[in-house]
């Protein structure tokens, strides 16, 4: 047990509910101080995040000198993002307090405990996959557990397509294991325009252009910037099967995905991870969910400072789902 994690208990008030679950809400002055400390103020039901993070980390890893190693294992190649990854070449990362290089303990805390909940086998989709993130993560938290994985990502931009593959298959995960789809997750099948980054390069944050015109496909196919990708549905991708575990991280989109999918979300996925993009998005989906019966697990809102009288997103916000019909709270 790290013993930084076991001080962090103590700065966080538990307040029991019935029967079982719980609310963590971190009451730290420092949070509203910078982006970093506002990742204490979370909100949690049914689940304690620090013991979660504590369960799932390891204290019997060692280092590699040619990649950079986290606190639950997973290998990841320095190619993922040299610009961080770099100086964690040959390094074991700690457990996130608040956060690590792409996440912060809500978000960490939330797929652990979507992994816990899983049956024999764990299945993730996660859409805006970028390097494969949190199928890896995942797929090594419910292998630790004894589980068999199926993990499904999408992603637009091939290169990190690329990487998401080496990722994967470094740390054992095969064909058998996981499906990657070079395209964009969308609320209804069809096309759209997704940017087009140079090979090799480490670009994030690209956006789809959902439902363009014929005028607008004609000038996408003359522009090397930009790429004519697939869309894929929620059933494109599941196969019908029940998912333990929907990520979302499409850069604003998220809404117009849940609410044109929210038929097939509801009939197969347990839970639903997002990655929100601004308050105004945390309100949209809020109401989808709690109107629709949902129950909230996780809700850490977006960090937003404000410049110029106009709040901008420095830190994305975390959203976790759990599907009535599915589960049991």
């Amino acid at each position: 047990m790290f013993e930084f994690l076991k001080r962090r208990k103590d700065r966080f008030n538990i307040i029991p509910t019935q029967p079982k679950p719980r609310i963590v809400a971190p009451i730290l002055p420092e949070a509203f101080k910078n982006p970093m400390g506002a990742l204490f103020y979370y909100n949690a039901f049914g689940m304690n995040p620090i013991e979660l993070i504590e369960e799932f980390a390891r204290n019997d890893l060692e280092p590699d000198p040619n990649i950079a190693i986290n606190f639950i294992g997973l290998k990841t190649p320095i190619d993922v993002y040299p610009p961080i990854l770099e100086a964690q070449r040959g390094t074991v990362e700690a457990p996130p307090s608040p956060g690590n290089w792409h996440a912060d303990i809500a978000e960490w805390a939330s797929a652990f405990h979507a992994v816990k909940k899983s049956g024999d086998t764990f299945r993730i989709i996660e859409l805006g996959c970028g390097w494969g993130c949190w199928l890896a993560n995942t797929g090594v938290a419910a292998r630790s557990l004894g589980k068999s994985v199926k993990l499904l990502g999408i992603e637009g931009d091939a290169n990190h397509l690329l990487n998401a593959k080496k990722t994967l298959e470094l740390n054992g995960f095969t064909d058998i294991d996981f499906k990657l789809f070079n395209g964009v997750a969308g609320p209804g099948k069809g096309k759209a325009i997704f940017p087009n980054f140079t090979a090799g390069e480490a670009a994030w944050g690209g956006q789809a252009i959902f439902s363009p015109s014929t005028e607008e496909l004609q000038q996408a196919e003359n522009d090397p910037s930009k790429q004519i990708l697939d869309c894929y549905t929620l059933d494109a991708v599941s196969d019908g099967e029940v998912i333990d575990l929907l990520h979302i991280d499409i850069q604003g989109a998220e809404v117009d995905f849940v609410e044109g999918n929210f038929q097939e979300v509801s009939g197969l996925v347990r839970r639903v991870l997002i990655g929100t993009h601004s308050r105004a998005i945390e309100g949209r989906l809020s109401d989808i969910f709690l109107s629709a019966g949902w129950k909230m697990e996780m809700d850490r809102p977006a960090v937003t400072p404000i410049t110029d009288g106009v709040p901008h997103v420095a830190i994305d916000g975390v959203h976790l789902w759990a599907n009535p019909r599915l589960i049991e709270l």
